[in-house]
């Protein structure tokens, strides 16, 4: 545990799971440098839609599903505005813990900002071709209180999420432009690597996630049956497996648990996140070799949320 409250940097790639290549240094070089493992998603609903399900999964990881129910219904504007005032913001849920989102997905700006989030746009951080701006990025990190390789005493946030789609309601939701946006969360990371250095400032303080989702490629039979949390294990012997802990509450089952395509997470803090044996970013990697089997993505923000000194421990 640090002796400092750290500050919180996720990115987030929604459906980029499968457009993770080798060529991706920075990515696997983050895997290789600290703890990885899986955030376990429910089965999705009938007839849902990308951006129902862009917002829906994303509500899932801020722990915000109740929140995301209760918006979709329809009301009228005077119970809309009732309901939203009963709904709490992520400060209040978190000790005043003070976060950004930067996205360019026109249906999770409003839910972000429905959740309490200050909402930055996306589109300052690249350029064209994916390089990536200097100066937006430096600006990026002041916001979390780095600049110079040294954490200041103040910051504007304590927690910044970084939200990079695979299409979605873009015109540009095809496989080329959606490879390209794996490769700016791969280039992003090396900046991040490329500032927190080992012994820095930054590298003490910041702690640092990467999630990647595979999205509605989770229906394809493919990505079910190369990507199952579950093990062959012969029946005679299957009670001698203890269940894993995203599978039950308390003594119950949970239901409607999609065992296939989890969420992916690398995260890194020197001298604070375990490193373990993976050594790529990749499912096979992370079942075989990551120290982490899986949590339910909803618990995700509360295991943030205690490294920043917002939440009291969840879990072990």
């Amino acid at each position: 545990m640090a002796d400092k409250p750290s500050r919180g940097l996720v990115f987030y790639g929604d459906g980029l799971a499968q457009f993770v290549s080798p060529s991706h240094t920075h990515l696997h070089e983050l895997a290789s440098r600290g703890t990885c493992g899986f955030l376990s998603l429910p089965h999705s609903p009938p007839a849902e839609s990308e951006d129902e399900r862009v917002v829906r999964e994303l509500a899932l990881l801020l722990d915000a599903y109740d929140s995301y129910i209760l918006r979709n219904r329809k009301h009228s504007s005077v119970s809309d505005c009732l309901e939203k005032s009963s709904v709490p913001t992520i400060s209040e849920r978190f000790m005043g813990l003070r976060a950004a989102i930067f996205t360019n997905d026109s249906s999770v700006i409003p839910f972000a900002r429905f959740l309490g989030f200050t909402v930055v746009e996306l589109g300052d951080l690249n350029m064209n071709n994916g390089s990536l701006k200097e100066q937006p990025f430096s600006e990026l990190l002041k916001l979390l209180g780095f600049h110079d390789a040294k954490a200041l005493e103040t910051c504007e946030f304590d927690l910044i999420f970084v939200h990079v789609g695979s299409g979605g309601n873009d015109k540009d939701a095809n496989i080329g432009i959606t490879s390209n946006k794996a490769e700016l969360i791969n280039g992003l990371i090396g900046r991040v690597l490329e500032r927190a250095q080992l012994g820095s400032e930054i590298s003490s303080r910041l702690h640092f996630s990467v999630v990647m989702s595979y999205g509605s490629s989770a229906k394809n039979e493919d990505s079910v049956s190369n990507s199952s949390l579950q093990r062959e294990i012969n029946h005679d012997l299957s009670l001698l497996f203890p269940r894993q802990s995203y599978t039950v509450t308390g003594k119950d089952s949970v239901n409607n648990i999609r065992h296939h395509c989890p969420m992916l997470i690398a995260q890194w803090q020197n001298a604070v996140t375990r490193k373990d044996n993976a050594e790529r970013f990749s499912f096979e990697e992370f079942k075989e070799h990551g120290a982490n089997l899986a949590i339910p993505a909803d618990r995700f923000l509360h295991e943030l949320a205690f490294k920043l000194w917002k939440a009291p421990k969840y879990g072990a």
